[in-house]
């Protein structure tokens, strides 16, 4: 079998003037890297340095704040806004699969998103889009924070233009399904005080999962934690090359292609170096789709020799089901086919 690898992929002429067949090179590479790994990393991407270096500021600002002043952000489960302390999620939940421990995952994170006022004129509700929390007292950090935000957006709707030329789908397939997308951008810290922990004991830094969405833009510190399951049942690390930013594809786009391209298993290992802890920081941009947008197989991808394999689901059904596993510890049972693969990798 070939040796496990995310491959690198320029961008650039999907988000500038590209000829004909620039664009095609891309979109190839693209389908090709969803088919087969579920993960690339994409380069000529359009971020400024300035802005990553500024959400850098901003992240350190915050997570700099002691545990009980982070605490005043913390929000209901279900809204997935605001401040999350470590030890109060299990990601091996949104899969049906029970962790070590309850609640085991040991991040600390904070979410914003889309808000329904942001887009008026449809269905969206402040149960799917709710308002965001901004940290008091942290002036770095809402104005980096946003303006990160709308360009993992903007990067997150090139790829999907470049998605539906590799689905051979019309070029305004996923507006329909994203124009009032549940989008959210979640920050992560992977941080330990000394002396917290006995090394070597079971810990784990985000368990292992797949995202709910159609598809994520990761940013992360080059720091080693970040595991990939491969289709041998192995567990491969990854880490961005210089000034890449991370993508994968959530279970929305598996759902859409009935499991040809690939919704991948990923988790977070603690990031420990020479025996040490060191500091790991990503910021996850999450392009979920429309909460009321129904997803089933496309009819191309179903075939009396490769049958529907996931009953029509709305977003919002999907979301809510996972989320309940990983925030509120509450099993999802409907994850069935994401549980067995779990359940094999670990006997690998």
């Amino acid at each position: 079998m070939a040796r496990f690898h995310v491959p690198t992929i320029d961008i650039s002429a999907w988000v500038g003037p590209g000829s004909p067949d620039a664009r095609a090179a891309v979109v190839a590479a693209v389908d090709h890297a969803c088919r087969t790994v579920g993960f690339l990393q994409v380069v000529g991407h359009g971020i400024p340095d300035a802005v990553i270096g500024d959400l850098e500021t901003g992240l350190d600002a915050f997570f700099a704040l002691p545990l009980a002043e982070k605490k005043r952000f913390v929000r209901p489960s279900g809204e997935n806004r605001g401040y999350s302390p470590p030890k109060s999620e299990s990601l091996s939940y949104s899969l049906g699969v029970d962790p070590v421990t309850r609640m085991n995952d040991f991040f600390e994170a904070f979410n914003v998103g889309t808000s329904w006022r942001e887009y008026p004129g449809t269905s969206a509700t402040a149960e799917d889009y709710a308002e965001n929390t901004w940290p008091t007292g942290v002036d770095a950090f809402a104005p980096a924070v946003q303006t990160y935000f709308d360009e993992a957006r903007r990067v997150a709707q090139t790829l999907t233009r470049i998605f539906a030329a590799a689905l051979r789908v019309p070029d305004d397939f996923f507006d329909d399904l994203t124009d009032h997308s549940i989008d959210v951008l979640r920050m992560n810290n992977y941080a330990l005080p000394p002396g917290s922990i006995e090394l070597g004991a079971e810990l784990t830094g985000m368990g292992e999962h797949t995202d709910f969405g159609l598809v994520t833009v990761l940013w992360a510190d080059r720091v080693a934690g970040l595991q990939v399951l491969g289709a041998d049942g192995s567990w491969n690390d990854v880490s961005p090359a210089e000034g890449a930013l991370l993508v994968n594809l959530g279970d929305v786009a598996a759902r859409l292609t009935n499991d040809k391209w690939l919704s991948t298993l990923h988790r977070v290992k603690p990031p420990v170096v020479d025996g040490t802890i060191e500091r790991r920081r990503s910021a996850a941009f999450f392009h979920d789709g429309n909460a009321d947008a129904v997803i089933a197989p496309l009819p191309g991808f179903v075939t009396d020799e490769a049958p529907a394999l996931y009953e029509p689901v709305t977003v919002r059904e999907h979301i809510t089901a996972k989320l309940a596993g990983s925030r509120a510890g509450r099993r999802n049972d409907a994850a069935v086919r994401e549980a067995a693969r779990v359940v094999a990798a670990s006997r690998g």
